[in-house]
């Protein structure tokens, strides 16, 4: 018996000795595809060689390639587990010829694969054709001698493909496993064909036309093919069972199954095990392409295939959470051939285990409200709409699951009373939003994220991708269609375009022409890009060149250069707010943060300034951890437990039922350098950030401060011009970069020399009543019989003019000395009475008298000696001549 492994292996090498590139498979996100929620056949990775749009340097690939049909049009989630060949998750085995072979080597190579290098008995193999396809039918009889009544002509589409209503396209040779007559069902093509008997098992599409509008108009230059082939059936052929569920891969599951729940997988427990078992491979890969459970989009079908199987190892028995510790037979059995399961694994593990603990919350309540809303029900009856809806809205009980668990007591559930109560909850929540005093603006961005649903946000792992134009929006308005040089908002199904929020701006690039888009050329410059509601993506900008209209496919691509610096910036915020606590405290906490290309800022409790000690020791320790290069990681965490783990959650974020946990930096014990809850865009890697260097720390408000920092190539151009500023400096210095500082120092003393004597100079002019400081009114006079000295001194230092008043009184012997000082246009005054004098004259009323003269108010001092100032230097003189009038009086 040939194991799954083996039978994949051995049919990859033998097409890699055929002249075939071996390709790995790709992820299960398609981004090169907006139809298409997963991967779900073997030839989308190879969407874009098929119609020409890309080219390879062999035109032969084959592959094994990780599939899902769990939502949209190829859904088969219901199915898996009740019969023998559904899943959810499943391995499309294929060769594929860009231009290269056709037909005959096509039937060539499956034929002697299947029959010589795996052995299958010839007479257990029957082929069908497209109807008008001779030259399949005359190649089977040539190549495999098969009799005409084992080549069936199909005329139906099931034996015709094509992509599109454009595109290539081409008749199909499917090709089918007798397993006897002791299994129901009939050949292809029969009125039995829907029976067990015969299997499809390879089907061979032999791309030649090329087609319009849903019809032919012509051949393809450079006929292609591709074909498929089901490695769960094909090994449940070659291991001689007809169920896949009891091929080796699968029995492995199921037996960790039966172990960890001690229920053997026999009668009504049987498909409670095969269910568990095809859920975990999906869930298992599904996590480690980097789809996280949400409530949304791709996120939702897998949290509803992740709590589908948790149902039913719920109704095994199991008291305590099983999938995560399944984990580890599912890495076992098919981590060699995909090595992605191995490094996700404790992700993969830690999400599954707290999905099923908040998942088995809900079922419980759920269970037993479903147990008393049916008590009495007999089979064939049907659960109320509006009962459904009331389980989904009020406790969180999803309707497929309600659906689910009444399959087996043959209860079904009314779909359209369920969907009129939802319409009725949505109007409601309509009107309760148009109360609430929001912008009439918005109410637009209601009408499509009612209708639409969210945008599916894929820029998490990617900055380019395909999108369906959903919606257009201009003035305030939808429109059907903009054309070149109107600006507008596009929203698409999906975008890797980021929203606005957290404080990280909208992210900047171009929509284009998507590849194989039957529309003519297509340049939209996108400016920025909000995030209205917070669920729906909104892209600004402008058409530059051609026409964009709702239902176009188009290409998204994101300024990756900028998101780079905006990424850097966003994951050095991250740092620095752990740095700022093991500096400054645990009080520090952020209050507001803006995260750009160019820059960044941040803002944080603390109730003073800091220190240049403190500003170099928080950088020193940022830049050590970026050095230090530790992987980011994501999880997803309700942020109850994400706060519990010890992750601090950031100001001005609204969080929903689950959260994105970033930890970054190096591990101190189990917990990292950073862990915060955010849904930004962030690096790799911490090494990714370059270098971190704050340019300023400033006050925000009472008890705020804030940071403003550079990072990469930002910080690098900053250094850089600070360096040519200090060269600058050196240059008009006349000395080297090196010896600036002394040099600056020794002419700073200078000036200091310099402004000394200069304040000696003009203090002794000032004394000897001369000079350009002086005025007519520097002479000794008599006012009212008491001597006065009065000056007005230009550019004088007010800070001496106490020291020549004490001059002017040794001087005097008895009298009243008043000085004006003027300096940039204002003045200072200063008088001073000698003690003999003091009873008679008071110096703070003479220096009130002269600020009032100056056009101030106030001044102050002793009754000996007092100084105030006025704004109109100008009035020095009359300052003068009010102390004299009031001494006189």
């Amino acid at each position: 018996m040939r194991s799954t492994n083996e039978i994949r292996r051995s049919f990859l090498e033998y097409f890699g000795t055929q002249g075939h590139d071996v390709v790995p498979s790709a992820p299960l996100v398609p981004y090169n595809d907006p139809t298409l929620m997963f991967v779900n056949a073997g030839m989308v990775p190879f969407k874009n060689v098929f119609t020409g749009l890309e080219s390879r340097e062999t035109p032969r690939a084959t592959s094994s390639q990780k599939c899902v049909r769990a939502g949209g049009k190829h859904n088969d989630l219901d199915n898996v587990g009740y019969t023998a060949r559904h899943h959810t998750f499943f391995e499309m085995l294929g060769n594929f010829s860009f231009g290269d072979y056709f037909k005959e080597q096509a039937i060539t190579h499956a034929w002697t694969l299947l029959t010589r290098v795996w052995g299958l008995p010839a007479e257990k193999l029957l082929a069908t054709v497209y109807h008008t396809d001779d030259e399949a039918f005359a190649l089977w009889k040539k190549i495999a001698g098969l009799p005409e009544e084992r080549i069936i002509r199909i005329a139906t589409k099931d034996n015709f493909w094509a992509m599109g209503d454009d595109g290539p396209c081409g008749p199909c040779s499917e090709i089918f496993y007798d397993h006897g007559p002791q299994i129901p069902g009939g050949p292809p093509g029969s009125p039995d064909e829907d029976g067990d008997r015969f299997v499809e098992i390879w089907n061979l599409v032999f791309m030649q036309f090329e087609q319009a509008a849903g019809e032919i108009v012509g051949d393809l230059p450079r006929p292609s093919i591709d074909t498929g082939m089901g490695l769960e059936r094909v090994a449940a052929v070659m291991q001689g069972v007809h169920d896949n569920y009891d091929t080796d891969t699968f029995k492995a599951l199921i037996a960790a199954s039966e172990s960890l729940t001690s229920v053997p997988a026999a009668g009504a427990q049987r498909a409670s095990h095969r269910v568990i078992a095809d859920h975990l491979r999906s869930s298992g890969f599904l996590l480690a392409d980097g789809v996280l459970p949400s409530n949304e989009g791709r996120g939702y079908v897998l949290r509803r295939i992740m709590r589908r199987a948790m149902r039913h190892a719920h109704l095994l028995g199991t008291h305590d959470p099983l999938m995560h510790r399944l984990v580890p037979a599912l890495v076992a059995e098919m981590g060699q051939a995909y090595p992605e399961l191995g490094r996700a694994q404790p992700m993969i593990e830690e999400t599954l285990e707290r999905e099923e603990i908040q998942f088995r919350r809900t079922l419980s309540n759920g269970l037993r409200l479903l147990d008393e809303a049916t008590a009495g029900m007999d089979e064939g009856a049907e659960l109320p709409g509006d009962t459904a809806f009331r389980l989904y809205d009020t406790y969180g009980f999803p309707y497929d699951l309600t659906e689910d668990a009444l399959r087996s007591r043959g209860i079904a559930v009314d779909r359209t009373g369920f969907d009129a109560a939802m319409a009725q909850q949505k109007a409601a929540a309509r009107a309760a939003w148009k109360g609430s005093g929001q912008s009439a603006d918005n109410e637009i961005w209601f009408d499509i994220a009612e209708r639409e649903g969210a945008t599916e946000f894929t820029g998490y792992n990617s900055t380019q991708g395909e999108g369906r134009v959903v919606a257009l929006v201009r003035d305030g308005k939808e429109v059907a269609f903009a054309e070149a040089g109107e600006e507008l908002v596009v929203l698409t199904n999906q975008t890797p375009f980021y929203g606005e929020s957290g404080g990280q701006v909208g992210d900047a690039g171009l929509i284009v022409t998507a590849p194989g888009a039957t529309a003519g050329e297509l340049k939209v410059a996108v400016s920025d890009t909000s995030k209205p509601l917070g669920r729906l993506h909104a892209m600004h900008g402008k058409v530059e060149v051609g026409r964009v209209a709702v239902g176009d496919t188009v290409q998204l691509v994101v300024d990756g250069e900028r998101r780079d610096a905006v990424r850097a910036n966003h994951s050095a915020t991250h740092l620095l707010h752990a740095a700022l606590r093991h500096r400054l405290g645990d009080h520090v906490t952020q209050k507001g943060s803006l995260v750009a290309a160019e820059r960044l800022r941040f803002d944080f409790s603390h109730t003073k300034a800091l220190t240049d000690e403190d500003i170099a020791a928080i950088e020193a320790e940022v830049n050590a951890e970026i050095r230090h290069n530790e992987s980011v990681t994501t999880r997803l965490m309700s942020p109850d437990d994400a706060i519990a783990a010890g992750a601090m959650a950031l100001f001005g974020e609204k969080y929903g039922d689950e959260v994105r946990v970033l930890a970054m930096g190096r591990q101190t014990g189990s917990r990292n350098y950073s862990v915060e809850l955010c849904g930004g865009t962030h690096v790799n890697a911490t090494g990714d950030i370059g270098v971190f260097r704050i340019v300023a720390e400033s006050a925000v408000s009472s008890g705020v401060r804030r940071i403003e920092a550079l990072t990469g190539e930002g910080a690098r151009r900053w250094l850089v011009q600070r360096e040519e500023a200090l060269k600058n400096a050196a240059g008009l210095l006349r000395t080297t970069p090196e010896d600036v500082e002394g040099r600056v120092a020794a002419l700073l003393e200078e000036r200091r020399r310099l402004e000394r004597e200069l304040a000696e100079a003009k203090r002794a002019l000032a004394l000897s009543g001369g000079g350009a400081n002086a005025n007519a009114d520097t002479v000794d006079e008599d006012v009212g019989g008491i001597k006065f000295s009065g000056q007005v001194l230009e550019g004088f230092d007010p800070k001496e003019l106490r020291g020549l008043l004490d001059q002017a009184k040794q001087r005097l012997g008895s009298g009243v000395a008043a000085i004006v000082a003027v300096n940039d246009g204002k003045a200072s005054i200063a008088a001073a009475v000698t003690d003999d004098l003091i009873g008679r004259v008071s110096a703070v009323e003479l220096v009130r008298k002269g600020v009032e003269a100056l056009g101030g108010k106030g001044g102050g001092g002793r009754p000996d000696m007092a100084q105030g100032g006025g704004p109109d230097g100008s009035k020095g003189a009359e300052a003068l001549s009010a102390i004299k009038a009031l001494m006189t009086e």
